[in-house]
């Protein structure tokens, strides 16, 4: 079963099995005891940690591992606005950044500091300068990742970092780690080993020296008092054999990766209509690739590809148990709804990218057949004017309905889509943008006749 999901994990490198075995029978014990198991247990983890600071262009001492990139995202945020409280409480993020990222902004938030979130262009990306103008005389951290995990777009990390003066700058680095370089400007970087190949439960966290930084945790000796407890040595060669060894690969894995991510950005809107890759088309992971389907739902299409041999995922909100859309492709303004993110292991196919490509567009034709979708329009006269009801109705549903309507709207006519789905919110614009129709806003459904939800309000463009 060919395996498309290594941004959500990557399947284990097999230095990382080879290391992890042998850590197992010689770095077992404790690394802080004195005793010849223990000294030999702590070789292993100083080798790996110069290992993994050459790997990341930092200094031995300046690397602390944890159990896992979200801890390490959590840790860092916590620890360098401590460091800075003298210089205030105020936090600057991304808009686009990893929940772990926006939950510890939350959190922040809630103990009575502050955070501004910077937004992005419809590729998902910062613009450096606005970034920079976002930081105020109070920013104690700013936090701007390396590569998106949802649509792989590449951040203007250096740019940024030169503009943001003396203003510490974390970088969650969790997508790229071992694919590609470090980023120049950091003060604090994050890096999750599973996502490079390595074991799970091994988090990276590396802070500059000279970057002030106080744990939030209560202290401990271990990790230089960043990380309270019991270290995982054989874990932790087994990500730094592993780290190694996917670098010393990259350049030419890259290439070949980029290749055939770039048979899927083109063939697909080829073979599939209506349909939006989204992500910058240039500055981008090598082996990520992001498309919308309109009138699909996400979970199904997913769930087809599954049955059909493909892992893939996606960044709709119909695979959350919470309905809510996902926040990158939010605030990239595309659509929510219907997203499959394709993202390539080391030793992909080419072969298995053409069976997917031969595949997928039959899966899409059989979810839209029953949405009648592909009807006539409408005999007689349209209308300059048209409510739609969709109230209780669940996005791409609200999409489905408008697309099959529109036809009996004249050119320049209105329609008002009365929904109580948020989905419906980012996604009625997006599809405007698709489909060459204006966006003209939206006003409360009360205004329609109806006791609740939104009206969005859609002018139909030109033939």
């Amino acid at each position: 079963m060919p395996y498309f999901d290594a941004a959500s994990t990557a399947p284990p490198h097999p230095v990382a099995r080879q290391a992890l075995l042998a850590a197992l029978d010689e770095g077992w014990a404790d690394p802080a005891r004195l005793h010849r198991s223990g000294r030999q247990a702590r070789m292993l983890l100083d080798a790996a940690r110069e290992t993994v600071a050459e790997a990341l262009g930092a200094r031995a001492d300046e690397i602390v591992f944890t159990a896992s990139g979200t801890q390490a995202v959590q840790l860092g945020i916590l620890g360098a606005l401590r460091g800075n409280r003298r210089r205030g409480a105020h936090l600057v993020h991304s808009a686009v950044e990893h929940s772990a990222v926006l939950h510890t902004a939350e959190r922040w938030e809630a103990d009575g500091g502050s955070t501004t979130a910077v937004p992005v262009d419809r590729h998902g990306r910062v613009d450096a300068a606005e970034f920079a103008a976002a930081l105020r005389p109070d920013t104690a951290l700013a936090v701007l990742q390396s590569a998106n995990h949802e649509v792989g777009t590449l951040q203007p990390v250096a740019e940024t970092a030169a503009l943001g003066g003396d203003v510490p700058l974390l970088v969650d680095a969790a997508q790229s780690a071992g694919r590609l370089p470090a980023p120049d400007g950091w003060s604090v970087l994050t890096a999750s080993a599973h996502k490079w190949g390595g074991p799970a439960g091994v988090g990276v966290l590396a802070v500059r020296k000279g970057v002030r930084y106080v744990s939030p945790l209560p202290a401990d000796d271990r990790e230089n008092g960043r990380v309270p407890g019991y270290v995982n040595v054989p874990a932790i060669v087994a990500a730094a054999a592993s780290l190694r060894a996917v670098r010393a690969e990259a350049e030419a894995e890259n290439a070949r990766l980029h290749a055939l991510v770039e048979r899927i950005r083109h063939r697909v809107p080829q073979l599939i209509p209506s349909v939006e890759v989204v992500g910058h088309p240039e500055l981008r992971l090598p082996h990520l690739v992001t498309f919308s389907c309109l009138y699909v739902d996400g979970e199904v299409l997913l769930g087809e590809l599954d049955r059909a041999g493909f892992a893939v995922n996606s960044g709709s909100s119909c695979t959350s148990s919470t309905l809510t859309p996902s926040h990158v492709l939010a605030a990239m303004g595309v659509l929510t709804e219907g997203n499959v993110r394709v993202s390539l292991p080391p030793g992909t196919a080419a072969a298995d990218v053409e069976r997917f490509l031969d595949v997928l567009p039959g899966l899409v034709a059989e979810i839209r057949a029953p949405l009648g979708l592909d009807l006539p329009a409408p005999a007689g006269p349209t209308t300059d004017a048209l409510v739609l009801d969709t109230l209780g109705k669940r996005c791409p549903l609200p999409i489905i309905e408008l697309a099959k309507r529109i036809p009996e709207i004249a050119p320049g006519g209105r329609i008002a889509v009365l929904s109580d789905d948020e989905a419906a919110r980012h996604d009625i614009p997006a599809w405007c943008e698709m489909c060459g129709h204006t966006y003209a806003g939206e006003t409360p459904a009360t205004e329609y006749g109806a006791d609740c939800g939104t009206a969005y309000l859609v002018v139909k463009g030109e033939a």
